[in-house]
């Protein structure tokens, strides 16, 4: 597939701004600036800017517990993303959400989930309204390997393969259920193995290239919108930092470290831009520039901006009487 200048620097971009963002988050949960639980995808970010590269804005999508890449290359908006981390009124979920459960309702992201695996029955059901309601939208649900797991996405592939429901199934595996890699944690060699079971397409492929991602994801997105029911996507991947920030990741084998880090998608798709010669060094450090200056913008609004009223505690909270 030929892409052109203004996609690449697009990809670029778009993983340049997740990169800035996370590696932001990182230093302000360090300095105490930020409460509650982080966990941050540093390392995966060519996954969430070829998958969205694919999609409308009325499309929606199910998250998962480390989501701020996809949220970003969603179109989220990202003062609001940053209030919501440090508990702001003007934040996303009104400061109520934090890291783990954002969500943009106005963009089809349905929210980040702190219980392992409940994401997958939330998308199965956006899938089957947007079939019910008969528009062309699809959902597309991202999870973790670790959540692959769960008795949840079993249940919800089935429904998703028996009904042709217009989903796209996307595992983001980065090595590691926590602390328990995948070998200790997986029967088969691939997640996308588990697609046959459910007679639908699964494929596994490098999430650290980006256009490999895109060029995955697109097919699999088109055969959603035309009605062909669902698909499996594996991208594997690593994440740099533990579990969640504050996890030294001791776990880790560093050379697998290592040899990962010299898998950046960031880089990767830089040298090939100046190999092509659509780009300088300097044009890369530019867009890493406007990245980061959209990260400094985000920070001093929610700095500013103003803590949730009192008055607000129970607002949004419903209470279901048995």
């Amino acid at each position: 597939m030929e892409f052109s200048k203004e996609q690449l620097f697009d990809f670029y971009q778009t993983m340049a701004t997740c990169r800035a963002f996370e590696s932001r988050v990182s230093e302000l949960f360090a300095a105490g600036k930020i409460p509650g639980f982080v966990h941050l995808s540093l390392g995966q970010e060519a996954i969430a800017a070829g998958v969205f590269a694919c999609v409308e804005k009325d499309d929606k999508c199910g998250l998962h517990h480390r989501s701020h890449g996809e949220m970003i290359a969603k179109g989220g908006d990202i003062n609001k993303m940053m209030a919501e981390l440090f508990g702001k009124a003007t934040g996303t979920c009104k400061g109520k959400g934090g890291s783990m459960h954002l969500a943009d309702m106005d963009m089809g992201l349905l929210g980040a989930n702190g219980i392992l695996g409940a994401g997958f029955a939330i998308a199965a059901g956006a899938a089957f309204a947007c079939r019910y309601n008969e528009t062309n939208d699809i959902t597309l649900c991202l999870f973790g390997d670790g959540q692959s797991n769960r008795g949840p996405l079993h249940e919800s592939f089935n429904v998703a393969a028996l009904w042709k429901l217009p989903i796209v199934w996307i595992c983001e595996n980065n090595g590691f259920g926590l602390s328990n890699p995948v070998k200790g944690h997986l029967a088969t060699d691939n997640v996308s193995d588990r697609a046959a079971a459910y007679g639908m397409p699964g494929v596994t492929v490098d999430g650290n290239d980006v256009l490999a991602v895109y060029e995955t994801t697109q097919e699999a997105v088109k055969r959603a919108r035309r009605g062909d029911g669902p698909s499996l996507l594996e991208f594997k991947t690593w994440r740099w930092h533990g579990h969640f920030e504050g996890d030294p990741g001791l776990y880790k084998d560093p050379k697998d470290q290592e040899e990962w880090l010299k898998k950046d998608p960031i880089p990767r798709l830089g040298n090939m831009l100046i190999k092509k010669k659509y780009a300088t060094q300097e044009d890369l450090d530019q867009m890493k520039a406007i990245g980061e200056a959209k990260i400094d913008a985000a920070v001093k609004f929610a700095e500013e901006s103003p803590w949730p009223d009192a008055s607000e505690l129970y607002t949004d909270v419903y209470d279901r009487q048995l």
